[in-house]
C-alpha cells in the first residue's frame, strides 16, 4: 500500500509539472526580464503571506534572493510581510514603491487580506505575482492540481526558477551600471546553469527564448530528481513515516530544523504537521528554527554550532522525533543537533543532497532520505516532494 502512496505521488507530480511549465515558460521568461529591470531601477521584491504554509514561502523566496547560491552573483533586496507583523495591506502600505514587485502567497485561497495587500501594490504602481487564478495580480500563475502540496512544490519550483533567471537578463541585458559592474556578475563558474546562453547575447527575444528554454529543462530536471528522490528512497520514506507515526502516537512531537532555505523547509514541515490538509489530524511539532531571540543568543554567546543542539537539550523527550533538512548532509549545527537526539533516545530523520553528506557517511541519522543532487534549489524541490509524501504516509495508517 505504501509503494502506491509513493508510485502515485510521483505521477501527480510528473503530469502537473509538465502541464504547468510546458504553458508558462513562455511568461516566466517575460517576467523574468521585468523583474530585472526594476531591480535595476532600484526596485525590492516583497513577499507576503499569512498563513503557516505562506509564511514558510514568504521566507523561501526572501533568502533565496538576499543570499544567492550561484557563486558570483549579486544580492537582491527582498523583504518578507507575514502575519506576525499585523494585517498585510497596512504593512505594505508603509513599505511598497511603484518600482517594487509583490509577490504574494495565499490569494488563491480567497484570503481577503492577501487579495487586498496585492490591490493596494497595484494601485500604488507595483508589479504583483500571485500563484492562483484569482485575477487580482499582474502576473497570475496557476499550478494545473488540486493537491495543495504538489501546487506548492510547483510554486516553489517557479520562484526558484524566477530567482536563477533574473540575473540572466543582468549579465546578458547591459542592465548595470558600467563594463566593470558587469564583469563582475557575468555568469562565470555559474553558467552551467544556463546551458543554451552563449556569452556576448544581447538580443532580447534571443534571450528570451533562451531562459524559456532553460525553464523547461529546469522543469525535466526536478521531475527526474523527484523520481531517484521518492522511488530510491521509498523503504526509507516508509520507515520513517512508520518510526513517526509510532512516535506521534505514544505521545511524541516532532522537532524540525535546518538552516537557510532548509530552515523555510522546516518550517513548512511544522506547518503540515500543526495546520495540515482538511480531514487530517494535526500533530505536535516545533519549529527550532522559529524564534529569533534564541538563534542570536546562542550564536552570539556561545556559537552557531549549537543553535540546534541547545534546543533539543530543551525541548527534546526520548520518544519524540527530530528532522533535520540538509542539501550538503555536513553542517555542525545540524551534525551536533543529531548527536544530541541520539543521546536523548529521540528517533532521527534527516533530509539530505549531494551524496548523503557526514549524515549518511558517519550514519548519524536513523533514517536518511538522498537527494543525488549537487544544484541546491533542485534538492530543496526534491526534498519537499519526499517531506509531504513523508506527511502523507504518516496519515496512510
Amino acid at each position: 500500500m505504501n509503494a502506491t502512496v509513493c508510485e502515485t505521488a510521483l505521477e501527480r507530480r510528473r503530469h502537473a509539472g509538465e502541464a504547468f511549465f510546458e504553458v508558462q515558460a513562455e511568461r516566466i521568461a517575460w517576467l523574468c526580464h521585468q523583474m530585472a529591470e526594476r531591480f535595476a531601477r532600484g526596485g525590492r521584491l516583497i513577499a507576503l503571506g499569512r498563513s503557516p504554509t505562506a509564511r514558510s514561502d514568504v521566507r523561501h523566496v526572501v533568502v533565496e534572493f538576499v543570499h544567492p547560491v550561484i557563486v558570483g552573483k549579486r544580492a537582491l533586496p527582498a523583504i518578507g510581510l507575514t502575519a506576525d507583523g499585523g494585517p498585510l495591506d497596512g504593512q505594505l502600505a508603509v513599505l511598497v514603491e511603484p518600482a517594487d514587485m509583490v509577490m504574494a502567497f495565499g490569494a488563491e485561497d480567497d484570503d481577503p487580506e492577501v487579495r487586498s495587500a496585492l490591490r493596494l501594490a497595484r494601485a500604488r504602481g507595483a508589479l504583483t505575482i500571485g500563484f492562483g487564478d484569482a485575477m487580482v495580480a499582474t502576473w497570475e500563475f496557476a499550478p494545473p492540481v488540486a493537491d495543495v502540496f504538489v501546487r506548492q512544490e510547483l510554486t516553489e519550483t517557479l520562484y526558484h526558477v524566477l530567482w536563477e533567471h533574473v540575473h540572466v537578463f543582468f549579465d546578458h541585458r547591459g542592465l548595470l551600471a558600467g563594463r566593470e559592474e558587469r564583469r563582475r556578475h557575468d555568469s562565470g563558474a555559474s553558467s552551467f546553469l544556463y546551458p543554451f546562453l552563449a556569452e556576448g547575447q544581447s538580443d532580447l527575444e534571443t534571450v528570451i527564448a533562451d531562459v524559456r528554454e532553460s525553464v523547461r529543462m529546469k522543469a525535466d530536471e526536478i521531475a527526474e530528481l523527484r523520481a531517484q528522490t521518492l522511488i530510491e528512497n521509498r523503504e526509507a520514506l516508509e520507515a520513517a513515516a512508520d518510526a513517526l507515526r509510532a512516535s506521534l502516537w505514544a505521545g511524541g512531537k516532532l522537532l524540525a530544523f535546518g538552516n537557510g532555505g532548509s530552515a523555510t523547509d522546516a518550517m513548512d514541515v511544522v506547518a503540515d504537521f500543526r495546520a495540515p490538509p482538511p480531514g487530517w489530524t494535526p500533530r505536535p511539532a516545533l519549529d527550532l528554527t522559529e524564534d529569533p531571540a534564541i538563534l542570536t543568543a546562542l550564536a552570539n554567546d556561545v556559537g552557531p554550532e549549537v543553535i540546534f543542539q541547545r534546543q533539543v537539550i530543551a525541548y527534546g523527550w526520548p520518544g519524540d522525533t527530530a528532522l533535520c533538512l540538509s542539501t550538503s548532509g555536513g553542517s555542525a549545527n545540524v551534525l551536533l543537533a543529531l548527536k544530541e537526539a541520539r543521546e536523548r533516545d529521540l528517533v532521527t530523520i534527516a533530509f539530505v543532497g549531494y551524496d548523503g553528506g557526514r549524515i549518511l557517511g558517519e550514519r548519524l541519522a536513523d533514517h536518511v532520505i538522498v537527494t543525488r543532487s549537487q544544484h541546491i534549489p533542485r534538492i530543496q524541490e526534491a526534498q519537499a516532494s519526499a517531506y509531504h509524501v513523508l506527511r502523507e504516509l504518516v496519515e496512510d495508517a
